[in-house]
C-alpha cells in the first residue's frame, strides 16, 4: 500500500465520503489513490475558492468533515478567503495540500512557499506528513483536531510520501464530544435570570438548530426575557413551530438600539458580539455599559445540554414556545427591489429547502420575510469573506441531495466564484441561484454615505459600479452549462423560481432591480 492509499483508505472509514478537488502535479499520488481505493467520491473545482466554499456547504450541513485537495502553497492561497469563512462559522473540514518531495524542498522549485504559514490564520491545527506510514496516522490527527476545534485543519502531504511503498490503515478514534457546561454554572444562570431585570439570550452554533430555538424562548418566557441569534449565524433553523428569533443588527448603533433594555446578556455558543467594521464614535464591542454579559456555553461546550439544563432550573423545561403568528405576505408586483426577491423565494421555495444568504446589501431582506415561508434552514456569511454563496450552494447540495437549494446571491459578490456553476452542471445539483442584479457594489454605496461621501466622484464611482459593461448573468450561466433566464417585476420573478422548481439540475435567475 501506498501513502497515499493508507490515507485515503483511512479518510473513508473515518466518515470522509467526499473530497472536493483542484488537483495539480504534486498530488498526482493522491488522484491516482481514489480510483484504488474507492469510497470517497471526488468532486471537482474550477477554482480554489469553489472548493473550499463548498467544502464549507457540505460540512455545515452534514456536521462532519468534508476533505479538499489543493496544489501547493497558490492553490491553497485561492481557497483562504473561504476557508476564512468556514473557521469564523465554525466548520470542521480537512484540507490536504500537496507539497513537493521532501528531498525537493530545498531547491526552493518555483511553485515553493511557507504553506504552513498560509494555513494558520485560517485552520485550527496545521501538520505535516513525516512518511509514508504515518500519513495516515496524521490525517487522523487533522480529523480529530477539525471535530475537537470545531474548525478547519490542514495536513501538509509531502509528494513521495504519497507515492512510496509503506502506508497502512490508520484506528480511527471516536470523534470528540463537546464539553459538558457543570451543573454550577447552570445553577448560578438560572439565578441571575429569577432575579430583576431583563435578560437576553444570544444564541450561535447548534443553539440555532430547532431544539435550540425552543428552549431558548421557553426559558425567555418564563423569566421576562428576549432572544437573540448571533448576526450572521452560520446555520439557523426556521419554518412552523420553530421560534422566529432576530438577528443582531449589523451597525454597532442598531446593535446598542437592540440590547438598549437589556440588563444582562447570556452567551450560548457564541463570543461577545463585535462591530463588522470600526466606525468613528461607535464602540467596538457594541454592548450598552450596563448591560452585563454572562457564559453559559462557549463555543466548546455542548451548548444544547447547557439550554436543557436552564430550562430545567427555571422551571420553563416544559413549558410551550411562545407563539407567534407570521405575517402574510403579498406577492411582488412590479419592480424588483429586495425585498420583493425575498418575498418571492419565501412565496415559491419548496418545503425544507436550503437557502444560502449572500445578499449583502440585500441580505436583510430575507430573514425579513422568512417566518412566513416553509420549514427551511439558513446559511449565511459568517466571516464576511465575500464568494461564498454559489460554492456553498453547491456543497449543502451534495450533502443533502433530497433538498433543494437556493443561492439568494449578490452579483457583486457571485463575480469570485461564479466557476461553481459548472460544478453544479457536471453534478446534476438542484440549486437554483438567484442575483440580486443592482450592477453596483451596493453596500460600499452605504459605507461611503456613512463616512459623509453623498455625493460620490467619478474615482469613488468607479470603484463602486459594476456597469460599463453590465454583466450578462444569463449568458454567464449557459457558459457553464446551467440554464438561465432573467427577472425584471415580482410576477415574472416567481414564475421563473417556479419553473426552476419544477426542472431538475441547477438553474440561474438574474433579478434586475431596480
Amino acid at each position: 500500500m501506498k501513502g497515499a492509499e493508507g490515507l485515503l483508505s483511512t479518510a473513508r472509514a473515518a466518515g470522509v465520503d467526499v473530497c472536493f478537488a483542484n488537483p495539480g502535479t504534486t498530488e498526482m499520488p493522491l488522484v491516482e489513490a481514489f480510483d484504488s481505493t474507492p469510497g470517497v467520491r471526488t468532486v471537482l473545482g474550477l477554482s480554489e475558492g469553489v472548493v473550499t466554499g463548498a467544502a464549507d456547504g457540505f460540512s455545515r450541513m452534514r456536521g462532519v468533515p468534508a476533505m479538499t485537495l489543493l496544489h501547493l502553497g497558490p492553490g491553497f492561497a485561492n481557497g483562504i478567503a473561504n476557508l476564512h469563512n468556514a473557521r469564523r462559522g465554525r466548520t470542521p473540514l480537512i484540507n490536504v495540500v500537496g507539497e513537493h518531495a521532501s528531498w525537493h524542498q530545498a531547491a526552493d522549485a518555483p511553485l515553493a512557499s511557507d504553506i504552513d504559514s498560509l494555513a494558520r490564520p485560517v485552520s485550527g491545527w496545521v501538520g505535516r506528513t513525516t512518511s509514508a506510514e504515518s500519513a495516515a496516522a496524521e490525517f487522523v490527527a487533522a480529523r480529530q483536531a477539525a471535530l475537537a476545534e470545531r474548525m478547519p485543519a490542514t495536513l501538509i502531504a509531502a509528494a513521495d510520501h504519497m507515492w512510496s511503498e509503506g502506508g497502512e490503515q490508520a484506528d480511527v478514534p471516536q470523534a470528540p464530544e463537546p464539553s459538558t457546561v457543570d451543573a454550577e454554572r447552570v445553577e448560578g444562570m438560572a439565578k441571575l435570570l429569577a432575579g430583576q431585570g431583563r435578560p437576553a439570550l444570544l444564541l450561535g452554533g447548534a443553539a440555532l438548530g430547532a431544539e435550540g430555538l425552543r428552549l431558548a424562548s421557553r426559558i425567555a418566557a418564563t423569566v421576562g426575557g428576549t432572544v437573540f441569534a448571533e448576526r450572521n449565524p452560520a446555520r439557523i433553523e426556521r419554518g412552523p413551530g420553530i421560534p422566529a428569533v432576530p438577528t443582531l443588527p449589523y451597525f454597532p448603533e442598531d446593535n446598542l438600539a437592540a440590547l438598549r433594555d437589556c440588563t444582562h446578556l447570556v452567551l450560548v455558543g457564541t463570543g461577545i458580539p463585535v462591530s463588522f467594521f470600526g466606525y468613528q464614535d461607535q464602540p467596538s464591542v457594541p454592548v450598552p455599559p450596563e448591560t452585563q454579559v454572562h457564559t453559559l456555553a462557549d463555543t466548546g461546550e455542548d451548548t444544547l445540554a447547557a439550554l436543557r439544563a436552564l430550562a430545567e432550573a427555571t422551571g420553563s423545561g416544559a413549558a410551550e414556545p411562545p407563539a407567534h403568528e407570521p405575517a402574510e405576505l403579498r406577492a411582488p408586483q412590479g419592480a424588483l427591489h429586495a425585498k420583493a426577491i425575498a418575498t418571492a423565494i419565501a412565496l415559491t421555495q419548496p418545503e425544507h429547502s436550503i437557502i444560502v444568504n449572500e445578499g449583502v446589501s440585500s441580505a436583510a431582506a430575507y430573514p425579513a420575510v422568512a417566518a412566513a415561508a416553509p420549514a427551511h434552514t439558513e446559511l449565511d456569511l459568517p466571516g464576511g469573506a465575500i464568494g461564498m454563496g454559489v460554492p456553498l450552494s453547491t456543497g449543502a447540495a451534495l450533502a443533502c441531495p433530497d433538498r433543494p437549494v437556493i443561492d439568494f446571491q449578490a452579483d457583486g459578490s457571485a463575480f469570485y466564484t461564479l466557476q461553481g456553476l459548472w460544478t453544479q452542471a457536471r453534478e446534476g445539483l438542484d440549486v437554483t441561484t438567484v442575483i440580486c442584479a443592482n450592477s453596483r457594489y451596493r453596500i460600499l454605496d452605504v459605507e461611503l454615505g456613512r463616512a459623509g461621501v453623498q455625493q460620490p466622484g467619478p474615482a469613488a464611482d468607479g470603484m463602486t459600479s459594476l456597469g460599463d459593461p453590465g454583466a450578462d448573468w444569463v449568458s454567464l450561466a449557459g457558459g457553464f452549462g446551467v440554464p438561465g433566464s432573467r427577472a425584471t417585476t415580482g410576477d415574472e420573478l416567481r414564475a421563473a423560481l417556479q419553473r426552476a422548481h419544477a426542472e431538475p439540475g441547477p438553474h440561474l435567475i438574474e433579478a434586475v432591480m431596480t
